[in-house]
């Protein structure tokens, strides 16, 4: 999923992301607005993910999404 579609489709995927990621506050969430790089360092922050791990976890998730 490319970035503008992810931002396209961030009010539909919010809640998805909410309750995938529980930690993610309504505040956190309003200023990631589907942006790929803060919401890979969202996860680096809240779930102490490496870099890569957060891409990752972020990758599969919205390729799940897309489909």
């Amino acid at each position: 999923m490319n970035e503008n579609i992810a931002k396209g489709k961030w009010s539909v995927v919010k809640g998805k992301v909410k309750n995938k990621w529980g930690k993610l506050t309504n505040n956190k969430l309003m200023m990631i607005s589907g942006e790929k790089e803060k919401m890979v360092g969202s996860l680096q922050t809240k779930y102490g993910h490496g870099r890569d791990k957060a891409e990752n976890t972020h990758k599969k998730f919205t390729d799940r999404k897309n489909k």
